[in-house]
């Protein structure tokens, strides 16, 4: 019989500078995945709350004395020798000059450069937390005519959504509402054509695929200048989303949907467990809204994808 894994807590900082750089550590030869580089930290000991766990290893590893900001995240990650639960935390304020006090070598980084360097799987949630949006508006049917719903778009832009999952209607009108959207909003926001590939390449927007297009695709369908995204619903798809290099994807229905009646919902436990097997940045779908991207973040996630609760509500 297979012991059980071992399970480990580790508290890592995201640390600033006044020129809003990162702070990442590189890996020495002696530890796990020596030579990739990581958001500095370390294990909570028994005893220890994550606080004082990250004041001592920052301490440790840097020579500083710091001032423990915000919680950020947290990222189960599961290894093949243990599962690993890394809680991150923001550091804007600290006294002392970081140094690799470990032997090990440190660099500032500013953030659109983080995705250069090669991380261990648990971190690159946290890259995607710090440079993607934690909202995902999924756009409803344009029940309401194409101004209505291209003046809906607009407003939940100037409402703060940054990513959009373009869903329009058939053939006849898809390609009209889409290349509106391009030219309206391209600039703006990161849109994603629902399932068209070729209509996406045509526009020059991303593209969201569908759960059964990733297993029939042997390579990503865009160029790495376009996103691509997909929607999962078991581990062959998130793994096949990983494989194609989808930039994320979105994972569910977690809640009970008025979408989709008959799915039955995974609830936050397996989520979880699905979200630790594969590095993806991952959002979360079925009955979310804005006020829930504090508990998917406390599960793995990088924020919410939603319909209706992101779509803005109509105006007298």
């Amino acid at each position: 019989m297979n012991s059980p894994l071992r399970s480990i807590h580790v508290v890592a900082a995201v640390i600033t500078d006044a020129r809003g750089r990162i702070l990442l550590n590189r890996r020495t030869g002696n530890s796990d995945m020596a030579g990739l580089w990581e958001f500095p930290g370390g294990k909570r000991e028994p005893g220890e709350t994550s606080e004082q766990a990250l004041v001592r290893e920052l301490h440790e590893e840097l020579g500083i004395d710091a001032q423990i900001g915000e919680w950020l995240m947290e990222v189960p990650q599961l290894y093949p020798d243990k599962r690993l639960r890394l809680e991150v935390r923001m550091v804007r304020d600290w006294k002392g000059t970081a140094r690799g006090r470990e032997g090990q070598a440190i660099t500032w980084v500013t953030p659109d450069k983080l995705s250069r360097y090669s991380m261990p799987p648990a971190d690159l949630p946290v890259v995607a937390a710090l440079r993607q949006p934690d909202r995902y508006l999924v756009t409803p049917e344009p029940l309401q005519g194409a101004e209505a719903w291209l003046g809906g778009i607009g407003a939940a832009i100037e409402g703060g959504i940054r990513r959009i999952h373009l869903r329009t209607p058939q053939a006849d009108e898809r390609a009209a509402l889409a290349r509106h959207v391009a030219e309206r909003f391209a600039s703006q926001v990161d849109v994603l054509l629902n399932r068209d590939i070729a209509l996406a390449r045509e526009l020059g927007v991303g593209v969201h695929l569908g759960g059964e297009q990733l297993l029939s695709l042997s390579a990503r369908p865009l160029p790495e200048s376009l996103p691509v995204a997909a929607s999962c619903h078991d581990l062959a798809q998130l793994q096949a989303a990983q494989r194609l290099g989808c930039d994320f994807v979105v994972l569910g229905p977690v809640q009970p949907t008025a979408t989709h009646p008959g799915a039955a919902p995974l609830g936050w436990e397996a989520f979880e467990q699905l979200r630790e097997q594969v590095s993806l940045p991952i959002y979360a779908i079925g009955g979310m809204a804005a006020a829930d991207i504090e508990t998917a973040r406390r599960h793995g996630a990088l924020g919410v994808a939603a319909i209706r609760s992101l779509w803005p509500a109509p105006t007298a």
